[in-house]
């Protein structure tokens, strides 16, 4: 619930999955009669600013960037107001840009298959944030 959201690269790529998701994976490995290595993952990439985009949207505050660097900053285009500005200490030193998991094998070998998109992981993430902040207000009051 605060005025503004500190991030770092926002155009570091992720392999976003819901962990239900992998954990039906993990329960599937363990009724294999040989154990294995599997790669679990969506087998998709999303930059963090795409993640942070669809959240802005969900709560109806949609974005537009200005900027660049340490100094591109997420505008509410509805108000005008900055909403995401970046903090360079949220840079990592070692960062990889692009992180993303092949899961043919667990498909194949184990019948897995993710169950929940992106964007309902997104969906799932804000929703359960906004109804946190509502319990965290109504014992504040």
């Amino acid at each position: 619930m605060q005025a503004c959201l500190y991030l770092g690269n926002l155009d570091a790529k992720r392999d976003w999955g819901f962990a239900g998701d992998y954990v039906e994976a993990m329960w599937l490995m363990m009724q294999q009669d040989q154990a294995e290595d599997y790669v679990i993952a969506t087998g998709e990439t999303w930059s963090v600013r795409t993640f942070a985009e669809k959240v802005f949207e969900r709560l109806g505050m949609p974005l537009k960037w200005q900027g660049s660097g340490a100094g591109e900053q997420g505008i509410d285009t509805k108000t005008g107001t900055v909403v995401i500005r970046i903090d360079p200490r949220y840079f990592r030193p070692a960062e990889v840009d692009l992180l993303l998991g092949d899961p043919a094998k667990a498909k194949l070998q184990l019948g897995w298959e993710l169950k929940t998109s992106f964007d309902q992981l997104v969906e799932m993430m804000v929703d359960a944030d906004l109804k946190q902040a509502e319990r965290e207000k109504r014992a504040e009051g």
